[in-house]
């Protein structure tokens, strides 16, 4: 088993004896162990290491049992402790328990008996970090579910996602913001064989420059002025995982040499420390900027770009896909209103069609989550989607007719709707049919009627219906 995988074991007592006996109890376990004869001593470890399980004498010189008890459960929360204490203690350690031990055990113990409160507090730690993947997982899960769509550009991105999700092989995904850049490294993550590994995203353009290092590297304690104690980086909580750097960039040129540092030799030094430390992370990095226009500009390193740009993806602006928009809305209409599934109009949906949507999918879904919250019927109309999307000339949306118009200006616009929807989906009948919300016999008459792809070739009106590739 990898030494990243195994509990943490921490035994506090001032006698040698009772900590040997521990410990070798812990190893026939399987633990790591670890061991310190003073609170103080026990503290200075949780700076470096963070042991899962402790086992703490009640009566320790200087601080107690009960004030480490504090301090480890206002540091680690999830860190599981057990009080060790004589028969004429048991109350404190009943008090104990009240600040948050796991259990109190009596001296002298039985050998079973330590092992197998050791094993219950294993599995206790065991079960909450499965229900914290498990809870993380079904998130990504559902982020997941909405890279959605049949066009060919996003098949050619979900086609690479599946042959990347089980290498190590850094990874460069390009596209403008609001496309779903971290959707994509969390797919080539989570659909994978490290799935069960740390996944952590870092936003570079939101780190203060002065903290860059010490964010991503760690550092020691006394490094500067408030490092009261050595803090872990996010490469290291990565370790063996997948980090994502998003809009990697906004690295200062001597953060980008640094980074380069960390991918060819795979160890980084912390802040104020004089050894380096290995680390073993897959590093996805992501840009909406031409970063080979950068570094030939010289504001980006060469060298950085070529060892990040192993595998690139690119993940196209909606305006270039969207034959995907009915599926895409179909998903946040979903999700948004799982217990009553709602409808879009074919007049909302042409005005979704036409739009540009220079903000991409995040833009789509704003603007479904807005209609949604503030529709005054079980269906979505034009009425409830943002004004920009049909007032904007590149809409071109045709308003719903008055009470007073006559039955040829309402087939004039039935004609004029149903050959713009037709022509958007390039002729593709079933998915017309979807968007007007009409049956396919319903759709097939009115197209004949009105003789719209009837002049032969793709779409014409006696095909069957094709599917997207």
């Amino acid at each position: 088993m990898s030494d990243d995988f195994r509990i943490r074991f921490l035994i506090v007592d001032d006698e040698p004896t009772i900590r040997a006996l521990c410990m070798r109890i812990a190893e026939s376990l399987g633990f790591l162990c670890l061991e310190a004869e003073s609170a103080e001593a026990a503290l200075r470890l949780l700076e470096s290491d963070s042991p899962e399980v402790v086992v703490t004498d009640l009566r320790l010189p200087q601080k107690s049992g009960v004030e480490l008890l504090e301090r480890i459960k206002s540091a680690q929360p999830r860190t599981e402790v057990a009080i060790m204490t004589g028969h004429g203690s048991i109350d404190s350690a009943v008090e104990a328990m009240r600040l948050g031990a796991y259990h109190y055990i009596t001296k002298p113990f039985a050998v079973e008996e330590m092992k197998l409160i050791l094993e219950r507090m294993a599995e206790k730690v065991r079960l909450v970090a499965e229900r914290d993947f498990l809870r993380d997982r079904v998130k990504a899960e559902t982020d997941l579910n909405e890279i959605t769509g049949s066009s060919p550009r996003i098949q050619d991105v979900l086609r690479l996602v599946a042959r990347l999700k089980d290498t190590r092989t850094p990874v460069l995904i390009t596209g403008e913001s609001g496309t779903g850049k971290e959707l994509v490294a969390r797919a080539i993550h989570f659909r994978g064989a490290f799935a069960t590994r740390p996944f952590v995203a870092v936003d570079c353009s939101s780190l203060v420059p002065t903290l860059i290092e010490s964010e991503l590297f760690g550092y020691e304690k006394g490094a500067f002025t408030g490092a009261l104690k050595s803090r872990p980086g996010l490469f290291q909580t990565a370790h063996g995982g997948t980090i994502f750097l998003d809009e990697v960039d906004e690295l200062p040129q001597e953060m980008q040499s640094k980074l380069l540092r960390v991918l060819q030799e795979k160890e980084l030094r912390p802040v104020g420390s004089n050894t380096s430390i290995k680390v073993g992370v897959r590093v996805i990095a992501a840009s909406n900027r031409d970063l080979e226009a950068a570094y030939r500009a010289g504001a980006f390193r060469k060298d950085l770009y070529f060892r990040l740009n192993v595998v690139a993806v690119h993940v196209p602006p909606l305006r270039e896909r969207k034959s995907d928009i009915p599926s895409l809305v179909r998903c946040f209409l979903d999700r948004l209103a799982p217990d009553s599934p709602l409808a879009i109009t074919a007049a909302a949906m042409n005005a979704l069609l036409q739009y540009d949507w220079p903000g991409n999918v995040r833009e789509l879904e704003n603007c479904i989550e807005r209609a949604v919250a503030l529709r005054n019927q079980d269906h979505i109309d034009i009425a409830d989607l943002p004004s920009a999307l049909y007032r904007s000339p590149a809409s071109a949306v045709i308003p719903g007719p008055a009470a007073s118009e006559a039955p040829t200006d309402l087939e004039h616009l039935e004609r004029i709707t149903i050959q713009r929807v037709f022509e958007q989906v390039h002729g593709d009948k079933l998915l017309a049919g979807k968007m007007l919300g009409i049956s396919r016999a319903t759709l097939y008459r009115k197209l004949k009627r009105y003789n719209i792809g009837a002049n032969g070739g793709a779409g014409a009106a006696g095909e069957p219906p094709k599917q997207l590739a």
